[in-house]
C-alpha cells in the first residue's frame, strides 16, 4: 500500500466514521425517549461498536434494537457495514 493510498484510506474512514456519528445522532432520541441512549466507540473492520446504556442495558429487545434500529439505519445510509456490535464496558 502506497502513502496516497493510505492517505486515501484514512481520508475514507473519517468519512465513514463521520456519517456513523450522525445516523447515531438521527437514532438517538428515539432511544431516549425509552430511558435508553447510545454511544459510539469505534468503527473497525466494517462493523460499528457502539455502547448502549441507560434502559438499554437490561432491556430484553436490545439484540431488536442492534438489528432492526441501528444496523439498518447504518446500512441504508453506509452500505459497506457489515454489524454492529454492542460493546459493554
Amino acid at each position: 500500500m502506497s502513502y496516497n493510498d493510505i492517505g486515501d484510506f484514512m481520508s475514507s474512514s473519517k468519512k465513514v466514521i463521520a456519517q456513523i456519528k450522525e445516523a447515531i445522532e438521527e437514532l438517538r432520541p428515539y432511544l431516549n425517549m425509552d430511558g435508553g441512549d447510545i454511544e459510539f466507540i469505534k468503527y473497525e473492520d466494517k462493523i460499528v461498536y457502539v455502547k448502549l446504556s441507560g434502559a438499554c442495558q437490561a432491556c430484553l429487545y436490545t439484540d431488536d434494537t442492534l438489528k432492526n434500529g441501528v444496523y439498518e439505519t447504518l446500512k441504508r445510509d453506509i452500505p459497506e457495514i457489515e454489524g454492529v456490535v454492542n460493546v459493554t464496558l
